[in-house]
């Protein structure tokens, strides 16, 4: 999972994702904000995602908040400390290009350029750009084959 250094003190802001929420001030900018390179977040989007939290649940006694999508439910994550500290997701919607795997929310600057760079570069887009919780975000593959998402704060 995370480094501890990064385990200061959490923001839970809740988006039209469900998932997505600000986690670490150890990484803020001056303005109060994730500064560009750091981890923001992490989730999982699967078929079964009410299986998936029931498994962590028993694995690692994380607790859960329902997050309504309408017609079903994502899930924060939540820590013995009381804090959200992952987000698991139905592959359904916008969460259905993503791949079935831990995915890391990296901050970046300016998301085009970050695209551009991950292109030249030898990686690919696997979904996005669009628009998610008031930033921008994109999943990218990188030249090693390992997946994560890039958000743009808005």
């Amino acid at each position: 999972m995370r480094s501890p250094t990064f385990r200061t003190k959490s923001k839970l802001k809740r988006t039209k994702h469900g998932a997505l929420k600000f986690r670490y001030d150890a990484n803020m900018s001056t303005d109060g904000q994730p500064a560009p390179g750091s981890i923001m977040w992490m989730d999982i989007s699967v078929p079964e995602a009410t299986a998936l939290r029931d498994f962590y649940s028993r694995v690692v006694g994380w607790e859960f908040e329902g997050e309504s999508m309408g017609d079903y439910e994502d899930y924060s994550m939540i820590a013995s400390s009381g804090e959200a500290t992952a987000g698991i997701c139905h592959a359904r919607g916008e969460n259905a290009q993503l791949p079935p795997q831990w995915l890391i929310y990296i901050v970046v600057a300016d998301l085009d350029t970050s695209l551009e760079q991950v292109m030249l570069a030898g990686g690919r887009v696997v979904d996005g750009p669009r628009e998610m919780g008031g930033g921008r975000f994109a999943c990218i593959q990188d030249s090693a084959g390992a997946v994560c998402g890039l958000y743009q704060l808005g």
